[in-house]
């Protein structure tokens, strides 16, 4: 039996419409705290420190904050060390022509005006670079290759990306007229990862740059061949060490004001290449959204701060954690939480408490419990937004850790943008931090210091 074409032609695209997914619909969520990470995405989008931008979010903090509800909401502003990005382009130009997709390093210096053309020298690792003999990179490029793979912890991120913040002075110091990385992340998309870098008081600073990993891959085939290699790098971006920035704190206050409040950390900055809203507009929100669900039921006890940090990303321990230290350490704290590892679920929890806090400990593990968030070994530290109030005043730590498996695709590249948010895992921090308040908040004893 014959079909005609008309038949045929539907046939045809029917089949087609079955094998072939249709692109998926970012998923909306709702609630206070998807409503910042989408707003602050939406109506802000990237937030480099002392930026203009950075800037009018403070603005935009102050006033969802004061709109939700909280009290005593203020800006503190402070001036830091920044770094702002210019043009950037380099290219493989021996023994093959190839593009690079590359991206400058946070405290990069320019290359020289028509860009750097020179040998580049492949090390396989930080400590092969390390071996190198004093002065042989004078004129050349360094490339510093790495490992990174992904991991529920995030584990892989402080040795490797060592290589990032590490690398840059050591190939300076070896004589390196530039440098390029391997980017600090775990994805295999043509996206290089941006970072800090800090160079040593005594070194001067060069280019850096990192490349994607699928780059990465071809530079290190490449090297592999035998033959020498060769770079053209324009990097353009530079810093600027007297910039604005700020810290937007807010407080729900507690029934007893004189007993020592529970901070809850975030920042408010990101990098320039995505929107922010993996790292750390979710932060802003889960902490935001859990200190208004722990009023649930009732005012706690204890006064909730949130503070909105300034230049987590290029602050490197004199940015808004260090900020709020100078200002508010003379004010009593009981426990420093943070959120800066994205949206994506809680599983599990870990505590730097002294024994007298067992029973408080306790507590926090039976209300997270039936949320299948365990207990984890190794002592909380907080993060860079909290880690000088903790040092300062010996606080007890809280964290929640949160599944970082794919944290790495994203972190510090421009798919950091808000359809990478699945609003349940939102949700589910939400609960999670707003179930531990619920806890700590409501403590009428004194709560024991970290260890």
């Amino acid at each position: 039996m014959s079909t005609s074409p008309f038949l045929r032609a539907g046939l045809l695209a029917a089949a087609f419409s079955a094998a072939v997914p249709a692109f998926a619909t970012p998923q909306q969520g709702t609630g206070v705290a998807w409503d910042i990470v989408e707003g602050i995405t939406t109506e802000i989008g990237p937030r480099p420190a002392g930026s203009p931008a950075e800037g009018r979010a403070r603005v935009w903090g102050e006033a969802k904050l004061k709109a939700l509800g909280f009290q005593n909401v203020r800006v503190d502003e402070f001036r830091t060390r920044a770094w702002t990005r210019g043009p950037e382009s380099a290219a493989l130009t021996a023994p093959y022509a190839q593009p690079l997709a590359i991206t400058a390093l946070g405290f990069s210096v320019p290359t020289p005006r028509g860009g750097l053309k020179a040998p580049l020298v492949y090390f396989p690792t930080l400590a092969a670079l390390e071996a190198a003999t004093e002065g042989s990179l004078k004129g050349k490029v360094a490339f510093i290759d790495h490992a990174m793979r992904a991991a529920q912890d995030g584990s892989g991120y402080g040795p490797y990306g060592n290589v990032r913040r590490q690398g840059p002075t050591i190939a300076a110091r070896k004589g390196a007229a530039a440098v390029v990385i391997r980017s600090a992340g775990t994805d295999s998309h043509r996206n290089p990862h941006t970072g800090v870098t800090i160079f040593a008081k005594d070194v001067k600073p060069i280019p850096a740059g990192a490349v994607s990993n699928p780059d990465a891959d071809l530079i290190a085939r490449t090297a592999a061949r035998g033959a020498p290699l060769a770079i053209d790098l324009r990097l353009e971006g530079k810093p600027f060490p007297d910039a604005p920035s700020g810290n937007v704190i807010a407080e729900l206050p507690g029934r007893d004001p004189s007993l020592p409040m529970i901070l809850l950390g975030c920042h408010l900055d990101s990098w320039d290449l995505g929107t922010g809203a993996v790292d750390d507009a979710s932060g802003c929100a889960i902490v935001t959204a859990a200190a208004l669900a722990a009023q649930n039921g009732g005012q706690p006890l204890r006064t909730i701060r949130v503070l909105w940090a300034g230049n987590e990303e290029m602050g490197v321990g004199g940015g808004g954690g260090a900020d709020y230290a100078r200002v508010h350490g003379s004010e009593t704290h009981a426990v420093a939480m943070e959120s800066d590892f994205g949206a994506d679920r809680v599983w599990q929890v870990k505590f730097n408490t002294a024994a007298e806090s067992q029973p408080l400990v306790d507590k926090v593990k039976a209300a997270l419990w039936p949320m299948g968030i365990v207990p984890h070994e190794g002592e909380a530290d907080g993060g860079e937004d909290v880690s000088a109030i903790i040092k300062a005043q010996n606080l007890a730590v809280i964290d929640l850790g949160q599944d970082g498996t794919h944290y790495f695709d994203l972190h510090h590249t421009p798919d950091d943008t808000l359809d990478k948010v699945d609003p349940a895992a939102l949700q589910q921090n939400v609960d999670a931090w707003a179930a531990v308040l619920r806890v700590i908040a409501n403590e009428p004893g004194v709560i024991g210091k970290g260890k």
